[in-house]
């Protein structure tokens, strides 16, 4: 069924492939313990065609989410020595090394309960998730699996929902609200 707003982000833990080959194990809940936002995107498979554009997308915005205190987090179904491969392959990013990990989840586990599995394809679709510090869930969005998605509406989103947060509930951001933009003040 997956999640919902403003439910608990379901936890795991996963090896996962960084840096420039590293193996690392992956605990979702940790970044919350440090107090950060994580940015969790899906995606179909390795060795692809749209995929790349997206880890490509969001590895070159690395920098910025860290900036914004969120951590980025990759994952597909395919295992962490898939992603090696298509990593030293020069298929993730042209540079061979990754700014942000990239999850294995070949149980499908984890797709399955963020509800971005699509059981018939066997596969994930494009979800993105955006979990705030107290590791609820804040945003999602699921694209199917031809389509790529706006890494620059990933942030734009993670900023609105940092903006709401600091004001206290006294404020909410209107359509293609952006970082000095008016606001709507509330009672």
């Amino acid at each position: 069924m997956g999640v919902q707003i403003g439910q608990d982000a379901p936890d795991f833990t996963a090896k996962a492939v960084a840096g420039s080959g590293d193996f690392v194990d992956v605990t979702l809940s940790d970044y919350a313990k440090d107090g950060k936002w994580v940015v969790l995107y899906f995606y179909p498979l390795d060795f692809t065609f749209v995929c790349p554009t997206e880890i490509r997308a969001y590895d070159n915005l690395a920098g910025k989410f860290s900036e914004l205190g969120a951590q980025v987090i990759g994952c597909s179904i395919d295992s962490h020595f898939s992603h090696l491969g298509w990593l030293e392959s020069g298929g993730m990013t042209e540079s061979k090394s990754l700014n942000h990990p990239i999850v294995g989840d070949v149980t499908k586990n984890i797709g399955r309960d963020y509800g971005v599995l699509n059981e018939d394809l066997g596969f994930s679709l494009r979800g993105t998730f955006i979990i705030d510090p107290k590791g609820k869930i804040r945003s999602i969005t699921i694209c199917d699996a031809p389509v790529g998605r706006n890494v620059d509406e990933s942030i734009r989103t993670l900023q609105a929902l940092q903006h709401v947060d600091s004001a206290g509930g006294k404020e909410v951001c209107p359509v293609n609200w952006n970082p000095g933009g008016d606001t709507i003040k509330l009672g």
